[in-house]
């Protein structure tokens, strides 16, 4: 059997290689392809699985510190409609303890962090640093408490149906649902897990004994 070879000056019958003219062509539009799927993956895992968050107070002192830089899980309590605070799937509820990120009640626009004190119907009571949950004394191993602070006695207050009671660890130096009130639900991102970078912004430097570790 013959071969038939192209000596390149009669085009007419000629067969292009695979490849040869549209290879540029072919790579711009694979790297342009897998930008957009990086991005539209990113969004996806920020809006619906994981968003980090950056600490700038110390109202969360000891458990955390200014410049910590934390995870928040944004699966666990359910899907939101993208861009809205409606719940299209619940997949579990928040409990006493839990640390949560969540749009602040009065100015939707900015995020808090708090612990989650008091659920729906909970009669919530701080005396004389003692925290009491339904007239009982609860163990509350994680709040710490200044000198001379003035945040020792609240309440009682009942939490409504639909909303979450919450403070700061750091009792005496946060602004909570003491001063302005109970978070809606819906208001609820997430909940914190992870420390995963932390700056010292005094001493300009890392906080290494603080990576990687869980959000209690």
């Amino acid at each position: 059997m013959n071969q038939t070879v192209s000596h390149g000056d009669d085009t007419r019958n000629e067969e292009v290689l695979p490849g040869t003219k549209t290879k540029r062509k072919s790579v711009v539009r694979e790297y342009a392809e897998a930008i957009v799927i990086a991005i539209v993956l990113a969004l996806f895992i920020r809006t619906f699985v994981i968003q980090a968050f950056k600490i700038p107070s110390g109202s969360m002192k000891p458990t955390l510190l200014v410049g910590d830089h934390i995870l928040v899980n944004k699966f666990i309590y359910g899907i939101k409609l993208p861009f809205t605070d409606k719940i299209l799937i619940s997949l579990s509820q928040p409990e006493r303890g839990d640390v949560v990120v969540f749009k602040f009640p009065l100015d939707t626009r900015k995020d808090y962090i708090k612990r989650v004190i008091g659920l729906p119907g909970d009669r919530v009571e701080l005396v004389d640093k003692q925290l009491l949950i339904n007239g009982q004394p609860t163990e509350d191993p994680r709040a710490s408490y200044s000198i001379s602070g003035n945040m020792r006695m609240f309440g009682p207050v009942t939490v409504p149906a639909g909303h979450l009671f919450v403070m700061g660890d750091n009792r005496d130096e946060s602004s909570d649902s003491r001063v302005w009130g109970f978070v809606p639900r819906p208001y609820l991102k997430g909940k914190a897990f992870l420390i995963y970078w932390s700056w010292d912004r005094k001493n300009y430097g890392v906080r290494w004994n603080r990576l990687a570790d869980i959000v209690r």
